[in-house]
């Protein structure tokens, strides 16, 4: 019995000396190989990749996040995939078998692997053209959201309602970014055709001007929400287009915030926005 715990002992030892100690210096070295591999990357792109001029620092900071973040993630996709069959060499299983099985089945799906190629060379378009960026906003189709995360082979987004949805590149014919440079604030109000149109543009460039000065939201607005046009005659309404530019990702705020405002004034100077009326003639 005692010489039965011996050898054990001496065996658990022995292994752990050997190969325990290997699968620790891999480990190890897994991690450290990581980070260098990340400082690399981070130095490089920051010095290689040519600035927009038309970009803030702000949106070339977060452009080589992305790119980083991008290529980080494949590489260490590949360092992990490499010390996980090292170690498992190390305790005793044979990964030849498993690198064979892993050509099989390679070849066994490579009718799909055209769609991976494809979805890996769209993302690298999207990445090598800016088209977007980890934090912008997003619409692709009907779904709209913020970009999550990027990898060479899929996007990540999360819509309004906290739904997070995956999006291969090679599905992406077009994308339309909110967020890209500056962002607009945009929207028609309505007014009743007996108001004094002179009278509502005042007011609403007041309001614009107003909200451009305001403390708080000077540092989301870029030009103040001012009248364009009488966009449209309707059934019960005079229709007034209102524009103005904002920094990216704030107009939803900006533009919730000014109609509020605008309500208000409209109160207070008398001005009707009216709702859809039904004029009945009765003939005797």
């Amino acid at each position: 019995m005692k010489e039965n715990i011996t050898y054990i002992y001496n065996s658990i030892i022995s292994w752990t000396t050997t190969h325990g100690f290997k699968i620790a210096i891999i480990i190890l070295g897994t991690y450290v190989l990581n980070k260098i591999i990340y400082r690399f990357i981070s130095k490089i792109v920051r010095i290689t990749v040519v600035a927009d001029k038309n970009s803030s620092k702000e949106a070339e900071f977060q452009r080589e996040d992305t790119i980083i973040h991008i290529f980080t993630s494949t590489i260490r996709v590949a360092i992990f995939v490499t010390a996980g069959l090292m170690i498992l060499e190390e305790v005793g299983l044979m990964i030849t078998p498993i690198l064979a099985s892993v050509g099989i089945i390679g070849l066994a799906f490579g009718f799909g692997g055209q769609y991976l190629i494809r979805d890996l060379i769209s993302g690298l378009f999207i990445i090598l053209e800016n088209q977007y960026r980890i934090g912008d906003m997003i619409k692709f189709e009907s779904i709209s959201g913020i970009v999550e995360e990027i990898t060479l082979r899929k996007t990540t987004i999360r819509d309004m309602d906290g739904t997070v949805h995956h999006i291969p590149h090679g599905e992406i014919k077009y994308i339309s970014n909110f967020s890209k440079d500056f962002a607009r604030v945009n929207f028609e109000i309505g007014v009743a055709y007996k108001s004094n149109l002179e009278h509502v543009i005042s007011v609403i460039n007041r309001v614009g001007n107003e909200l451009f000065e305001d403390t708080f939201w000077k540092e989301a607005v870029i030009e103040p929400p001012q009248f364009l046009r009488v966009n449209n005659f309707a059934d019960s309404a005079i229709m007034i287009k209102i524009v103005g530019d904002t920094k990216p990702l704030r107009q939803m705020e900006v533009t919730g915030e000014l109609r509020k405002r605008l309500k208000i004034a409209f109160d207070k100077e008398g001005i009707e926005i009216p709702f859809p009326q039904s004029v009945i003639h009765q003939i005797q």
